[in-house]
């Protein structure tokens, strides 16, 4: 059975989550891959990683949620495009 997620863990991958547009868990798995790159598996260093990578996020600049709403907005073209079942 897997053990349950350190509370100050998901609040850091949460606040990553909110940051990049993304569910709590796609962040955990970044965070995770992540870790293991770097061979970290105490909880403590997990959390400062996420936040190292929060900084990161914040630090380059990209609004990640106005790249995703640019996205999935309508063409023009295809504004009233209506597909049949």
């Amino acid at each position: 059975m897997v053990a349950i997620p350190d509370r100050t863990y998901n609040a850091a991958c949460g606040r990553l989550a909110s940051r990049l547009g993304v569910s709590l868990a796609s962040a955990r798995r970044k965070v995770d891959v992540r870790a293991s790159q770097e061979a970290l598996r105490d909880v403590a260093s997990k959390v400062a990683l996420a936040e190292r990578m929060l900084e990161e996020v914040i630090a380059s600049g990209v609004d990640n949620e106005a790249l995703l709403s640019s996205v999935l907005g309508a063409v023009s073209s295809e504004e009233y495009f209506l597909d049949e079942d």
